[in-house]
């Protein structure tokens, strides 16, 4: 019988959720997605040191205040990795905007289009890159300028709400990541249950009807559900748009034979009875608070991803002033 990946396969595109590229190859996914906190634990592997030190050389040539030499290193580090990732998928990487400019749209879209010109520059088109944003009000306004005026696919991470989702929905961006685990995480540390089945876990509930809103009423974006604990949390989202699953859950998956059956589908969503809703800002800003876990995780996970930011950002000005130093 096939694996429960190559049956996952048939009803949703499977991505890598890694930085180590060498672990893409193995499992055949679509796309795939990378973060800070995946590319710094990347960048601490040998196999990758040449792209540090390649991404070091374009900061200093760049020229500018240390400052600006690190965001360039940042950006062109961020970029490398996507091509070397794009050199072994078909489909579209997705490399994530500072989290420290979740809350400034328009640094998030100067950011955001220094990405792509990047991925030009190397031969790229922008149609291969989703930029990742922090579903903030803020994160999603960029999302909403970048498509309409750029053209540029984004995809919208550090979701948890369904006003989120809404918001996302009525901005017209490409993708949303809503995610799983982190949500399941939450219950389990605020709440006197400790263990979910599949079925009633909280965040394969929360993609589940994000995806039957969207589905419901014709929205283009689609849903990329994220941030998987087990298995059983991924097949239980089997028929989502997309699904990004790190390399150690796409192990269990290639070695699992039970049957995978599509458990979200257009069909079942067209008969759901949810109400369709607008959110403008304050709208927004008060359904996403009425939600405490949302609200926390949202924080947790922006504080999460600029604290391995800054972390990159000291492995790489303690290189850069050896590389100055002729070490």
């Amino acid at each position: 019988m096939e694996s429960a990946l190559e049956q996952l396969k048939k009803y949703t595109v499977v991505v890598a959720d890694t930085g180590d590229f060498n672990a893409i190859e193995e499992y055949k996914p679509q796309d795939a997605t990378t973060n800070p906190s995946l590319i710094l634990a990347a960048t601490k592997m040998p196999a990758y040191q040449h792209l540090l030190d390649q991404a070091i050389k374009y900061g200093i040539a760049k020229g500018g205040t240390e400052e600006e030499q690190v965001t360039s290193t940042m950006d062109k580090l961020f970029v490398s990795f996507g091509l070397e990732i794009l050199k072994k998928i078909p489909g579209r990487v997705s490399t994530e905007v500072d989290a420290r400019l979740s809350y400034d749209k328009d640094e998030m879209v100067a950011r955001a289009l220094r990405i792509i010109a990047l991925y030009e520059e190397a031969g790229i088109d922008k149609d291969r890159v989703l930029i990742k944003l922090s579903s903030t009000w803020e994160g999603i306004q960029a999302g909403r300028e970048l498509e309409e005026k750029h053209g540029v696919h984004c995809n919208m991470t550090l979701l948890f709400s369904f006003a989120q989702a809404v918001a996302c929905a009525e901005a017209k961006v490409t993708l949303i990541s809503p995610f799983v685990g982190r949500i399941m995480d939450w219950y389990k540390e605020n709440t006197a249950q400790k263990s979910y089945e599949p079925h009633e876990d909280p965040g394969v509930l929360s993609v589940t009807k994000i995806y039957n809103y969207y589905k419901k009423y014709d929205y283009a974006t689609v849903v990329m559900g994220a941030s998987f604990r087990n298995i059983g949390e991924v097949k239980a989202l089997a028929g989502c748009d997309l699904l990004t699953i790190s390399p150690g859950l796409l192990g269990e998956l290639k070695q699992d034979h039970s049957t995978v059956t599509p458990l979200l589908t257009v069909q079942k969503a067209k008969s759901c009875d949810l109400e369709k809703i607008h959110l403008d800002e304050k709208d927004f800003r008060w359904q996403h608070n009425e939600d405490r876990m949302a609200v926390e995780k949202l924080s947790d996970g922006i504080r999460k991803f600029a604290a391995d930011a800054i972390k990159l950002e000291t492995m790489i000005k303690e290189k850069m002033l050896n590389v100055k130093n002729g070490q």
